[in-house]
């Protein structure tokens, strides 16, 4: 087993504008995916299984709701330590970041502004813990980029309601205690419900035959005639602006986290570029090999300036969605790029698992589509800059 040497770029010296308990939140979980991820994570990736041991580490680095309140559980810190933790988590795996990101995002986020307090107090702090692992049902098997078009409906019975569809492309949900559901009453109006596991009716078939996301749990969400109490209704919000608030917070998080994917590529193939001699001297010495480096620096450079100021921005609450939609798409073209790029200067040994770079080129191909297709952020900055949406 190799070691993991990974040493972070930071050519502008970003980490001058991060406060000491930034850099402390983001050592932390760095020094806590080079001790319990990086030994493991080919071994998961090449048989397709989660790693559910690793999901108490996960809480420890507070890596579940960091931006949640102490009072629920969470960790109480600000939007650059959440995108910090997910920065170093993906450097480790985009399948680990992705269970980090549905619990905190998709799950906890949703709970806490659009929850009573009656179920802040009974999910939050489990799920911070992991003791609770969640899941987040908006995709279905014919509505991808158009959630609005969901089947998934529920009607009121009196005493509860009863709901029925099927949700798609669900991370975390083989194993998932709870999932936040996003369907539609009998008016057309969506409403986040909480489904419980064991609630009679709901199942969760594993997605099996991924190229991509391997270490990650995916599946999807079947829901016949199942009984949910009105109490379960999350009321703080409605309509389709309730999910997409949700994800707004998760691709912030995946602009952060693709950086990680990113930097570990680089530091991969800069360590490999001056270790790989051919024709008499290391292939880091010629210059198309430089050319390669010096344009991945000089993207994940950007990508850091871009995500610490779109973190500023969410911490002052004045991020919007467009640019966090921009960051989103941004970030993980740049990252999928860097990964191809390392991998051909790599060659052969680029394919093996005895390198991370693979792996992260697969894995992004997953996180290019997901929280918003690649295209789909495009034409949100476009609407947003010409006042007229070209996806409707």
């Amino acid at each position: 087993m190799k070691p993991d040497v990974f040493e972070a770029p930071d050519y502008y010296n970003l980490d001058d504008l991060l406060s000491e308990e930034h850099k402390l939140v983001r050592d932390a979980a760095r020094q806590w995916v080079k001790r319990d991820i990086s030994p493991i994570i080919e071994e998961y990736a090449q048989k397709a299984e989660f790693p559910e041991q690793i999901i108490g580490g996960l809480a420890e680095i507070g890596a579940f709701g960091p931006y949640i309140p102490e009072e629920y559980g969470g960790a109480g810190l600000d939007q650059i330590s959440y995108g910090l933790i997910m920065q170093e988590i993906e450097r480790g795996d985009s399948g680990v970041r992705s269970t980090a990101s549905v619990q905190s995002s998709l799950v906890m986020y949703p709970i806490f502004a659009y929850g009573t307090e009656e179920q802040r107090k009974k999910y939050l702090p489990k799920l911070a813990t992991g003791e609770w692992m969640g899941c987040f049902g908006l995709t279905e098997p014919n509505h991808g980029s158009n959630p609005g078009g969901m089947e998934t409906k529920f009607k009121d019975a009196g005493d509860h309601y009863v709901l029925n569809g099927a949700k798609l492309w669900i991370s975390n949900s083989p194993f998932a205690d709870i999932a936040v559901v996003w369907a539609k009453n009998e008016e057309g109006r969506i409403h986040g419900l909480i489904v419980e596991r064991g609630m009679e009716g709901f199942s969760t078939p594993e997605t099996h035959n991924k190229w991509s996301l391997r270490a990650s749990a995916t599946g999807e969400l079947i829901f016949d005639d199942v009984k949910v109490p009105k109490e379960n209704l999350l009321p703080g919000k409605t309509g389709l602006g309730a999910p997409l608030g949700c994800l707004d917070s998760a691709r912030y998080g995946i602009a952060w986290g693709a950086i990680g994917a990113a930097m570990d590529c680089y530091d991969t193939a800069l360590r490999y570029a001056k270790e790989r001699v051919q024709f008499g001297k290391p292939i880091a010495a010629y210059q198309l090999q430089q050319k390669k480096l010096a344009e991945m620096i000089t993207e994940i450079t950007k990508a850091q300036l871009l995500a610490f100021r779109l973190g500023q921005l969410k911490n002052e609450g004045k991020a919007t969605t467009a640019q966090i939609s921009m960051a989103k798409r941004n970030n993980v073209e740049m990252a999928i790029t860097i990964a191809r790029e390392a991998r051909q200067m790599l060659g052969g040994m680029g394919i093996t698992g005895e390198y991370s770079i693979m792996r992260h080129m697969m894995n992004l191909e997953s996180v290019i589509t997901y929280e918003g297709t690649h295209d789909i952020h495009l034409l949100i900055t476009g609407a947003d800059i010409t006042g007229m949406p070209a996806f409707k």
